[in-house]
């Protein structure tokens, strides 16, 4: 995927762009490789994306980090990131994979699931 998008609006955006979408694919044309991520309330948006998890986003979009390497980089604890971690997994921001730490265990890589990423708020 090349981009991300995450925006607010409200219902009736969502299946305007829905419909653009649909009208396209009767028609053949290309998508942009891309997802969007809708908030109905900026408030929403801006509480699940708060701006510690905006920071690890911007830490793993160019290069995967372990979760040690992020909690060093962002200085928070590990817990915090597992957390967060866990949250924008869920959402489809980011992803992780387990990896062998040779005489470590297992160790976390996380990384960003588009190279960009856009937030687009609209307030009305």
């Amino acid at each position: 995927m090349s981009k991300q998008i995450i925006r607010t609006g409200d219902v009736e955006g969502f299946f305007g762009r829905a419909r653009t979408a649909a009208l396209k694919a009767d028609q053949g044309d290309k998508f942009e490789n891309c997802v969007t991520l809708s908030f109905e309330d900026p408030q929403r948006m801006f509480t699940v994306l708060s701006e510690a998890r905006r920071r690890l986003i911007s830490e793993v979009l160019h290069e995967p980090k372990t979760i040690t390497e992020l909690s060093a980089s962002l200085h928070r604890n590990r817990s915090s990131i597992t957390k967060d971690v866990s949250l924008l997994e869920s959402m489809g921001l980011v992803i992780s994979q387990k990896q062998t730490n040779p005489g470590h265990g297992i160790q976390k890589i996380v990384r960003s699931v588009a190279p960009r990423i856009e937030m687009v708020a609209t307030f009305s």
